[in-house]
């Protein structure tokens, strides 16, 4: 866990316990303000469960998540995202029946709280950033996947977010597909929001984060910049594989 100051985002010692399963294990994790950070990790190895955590998705078995300074533990989803903490999902859920504006136009006012002025400038402003506005009248479920994910981040970004969480966002694509979406990310990544994305794609991970988390059965096993995380022996045992 590395950043300077008081963390914008920050997990600590977060236990999740499924019955008698443990997912995640006395976990500690913490985002700057501005900072981009990957997690990777095999299946199975608790990162969604993780970021359903901090996003308020699952609520932890014990520890504490603070955003800002103050404790967001026993805060739910809806709350978070109006606090400026945002998520995508892996596998992206429009609105059917509903156009590509509609989908974002509900998620920057019953996701993020914005008043009917305010959130139509919000949704245009995602649209663009996202290149989608050329498509803003389409119905939501004829997009493509590359569209749809391009929807799900632009959901996200008309709430205004101060944090975005991203799961597996290039999932599925292309190399080409994933390179669309890499560009709006670093682009965000600029302009000051800060980011925790799962990826299991690390060379399109590691074009945007500046430090790597990577997770092992519930537990972090390295943490810090791209190049040290990857060439660690544990993360290469647990992640990639033994070589033996």
């Amino acid at each position: 866990m590395s950043t300077n100051g008081t963390p914008l985002l920050a997990a600590h010692g977060v236990r999740k316990r499924f019955g008698a399963l443990v997912v995640l294990h006395d976990v500690d994790f913490a985002l700057g303000a501005g900072e981009a950070v990957g997690i990777v990790g095999p299946n199975g190895a608790g990162k969604t469960t993780l970021l359903n955590v901090l996003s308020g998705a699952l609520q932890a078995t014990a520890g504490t998540v603070r955003f800002r300074d103050a404790d967001v533990t026993p805060t739910g989803p809806d709350g978070r995202c109006r606090l400026g903490i945002a998520r995508a999902h892996q596998v992206p859920k429009p609105f059917g029946g509903m156009t590509v504006f509609e989908n974002v136009f509900v998620a920057a006012t019953a996701g993020g709280g914005h008043k009917r002025k305010d959130a139509y400038r919000r949704s245009i402003e995602a649209l663009e950033t996202c290149r989608m506005l050329d498509g803003a009248n389409r119905r939501a479920e004829t997009l493509g996947l590359l569209d749809r994910k391009r929807l799900e981040l632009a959901r996200s970004l008309a709430t205004d977010p101060v944090v975005l969480l991203l799961d597996e966002i290039g999932g599925g694509l292309t190399d080409a597909e994933a390179d669309v979406l890499v560009e709006t990310i670093r682009e965000l990544k600029e302009r000051g929001i800060a980011i925790v994305w799962i990826e299991h794609i690390v060379h399109v991970l590691v074009q945007v984060v500046t430090r790597l988390v990577c997770m092992d059965a519930g537990r972090v096993i390295a943490d810090g910049d791209p190049d040290t995380v990857m060439a660690d022996a544990a993360v290469i045992d647990a992640y990639l594989g033994s070589a033996a």
